[in-house]
């Protein structure tokens, strides 16, 4: 999602220091059974929030409470609106539920937030290849085959049954239910990073990051073809053009397909604005007919990279959807290339960088997963050093 030239990154450079986060605000959290005014509460476990409001709040009391609300608390705006509108906030002794209620410097606070709920949706003990954890947050690398949430077609087996499992009682709730925080998504049979918030606060920051276009992404893909500058059929397909340093740029519309609905179709009338760019990496086959690829997003639309590689011709080998069904020269990759391409069980897509700012530290991380195996295998039957 970020538009930077291959190597850079947001926040000019990498930091990985994971120091934790010391509450500056002079707050008193503390636990207690059923002591909301209003009753709503009564017989519920819940933690609640005292706090004062500083200098020159903004206007509204659901500003003032996102600004000034201790850190510790992991409360997101969003979630303290709801609180607000649930009769949870209370100003200087008296319950408020208009977000919109004028506070004043000084103003003493007190929000009462029942503990996460159990969520619906059950853990189950699926291997995570975990990439980095804390108490905000964790970095997964995903296999081909999981799909990230619950759905009616698939009830478990997901990412976040995963995640409900692995992280216990260290989920502090997510929208006041126990489960993870998930910002973005990967297709099914696609491999590599996602990160998931463990607590509310840390959801709210990673959303706005993601909103923002500000995550390094960038993804590895095997194509049909080598998309290069030279090639003359290129610039004359709507939506197209290079970028300095031989780097593709796909500008479209994004949207539903008329008649198939699991399917996204371009459009340049209708849908939502969608920006792919890519490099060759390497090309495949002699001669070329090929290429390993890196491609990086300016949106985040669904199967973006997918629909736009084949919009313009080089669609992802093994992509069953939109992939059609080409068949390479014996003659460039010899007849096991030719084979491993037709036998390739899904699209040859894999997110290997993600990058995104601390939603608590503030410090700039960034993580690398490497070619999955299939990928890899792929690559050398077609000739490629790897």
């Amino acid at each position: 999602m970020d538009q930077e030239v291959p190597g850079s990154r947001p926040g000019g450079g990498t930091t990985l220091s994971f120091m934790r986060y010391s509450s500056a605000f002079t707050a008193a959290v503390r636990r207690s059974r059923g002591d909301a005014s209003d009753g709503s509460f009564e017989g519920k476990m819940m933690t609640r929030v005292e706090f004062e409001i500083a200098a020159a709040p903004p206007p509204r009391l659901d500003k003032a409470l996102g600004r000034d609300v201790p850190e510790d608390a992991s409360l997101s705006r969003s979630r303290l609106a709801k609180l607000i509108t649930d009769g949870a906030v209370q100003v200087d002794g008296q319950v408020v539920t208009d977000p919109r209620f004028r506070v004043a410097q000084g103003a003493q606070v007190i929000v009462t937030v029942a503990f996460a709920q159990e969520s619906h949706i059950g853990g189950e003990e699926i291997p995570l290849d975990v990439i980095f954890e804390d108490d905000d947050l964790i970095v997964v690398n995903k296999p081909s085959g999981m799909v990230v949430h619950p759905a009616p077609g698939t009830p478990g087996g997901t990412l976040v049954n995963a995640l409900i499992h692995h992280c216990g009682e260290s989920l502090s709730g997510v929208g006041g239910m126990k489960r993870p925080g998930i910002v973005h998504r990967i297709d099914k049979e696609t491999t590599g990073l996602l990160v998931a918030a463990k607590t509310d606060r840390a959801h709210h920051h990673l959303a706005k990051q993601f909103a923002a276009h500000t995550v390094a992404r960038r993804y590895l893909a095997v194509c049909y073809g080598v998309p290069d500058q030279n090639d003359p059929r290129l610039r004359g397909i709507k939506g197209t053009s290079f970028d300095p340093g031989n780097i593709l740029k796909i500008q479209t519309m994004l949207g539903r397909h008329r008649t198939d609905r699991q399917r996204q179709a371009v459009s340049f009338t209708n849908g939502r604005h969608a920006v792919t760019r890519s490099r060759i990496l390497m090309p495949l086959g002699n001669p070329q007919c090929a290429a390993l690829i890196e491609c990086w997003l300016e949106t985040g639309r669904t199967h973006q990279i997918r629909v736009h590689m084949a919009h313009c011709g080089h669609s992802l080998i093994g992509d069953p959807v939109y992939g059609g069904r080409r068949k390479l020269s014996p003659k460039a990759v010899g007849e096991a290339g030719v084979a491993a391409v037709a036998e390739f069980p899904r699209q040859a897509l894999h997110a290997a960088t993600l990058g995104f700012e601390h939603p608590v530290s503030g410090d700039f991380l960034e993580f690398e997963a490497p070619l999955p195996a299939d990928m890899t295998d792929l690559l050398r039957t077609l000739g490629a050093e790897v």
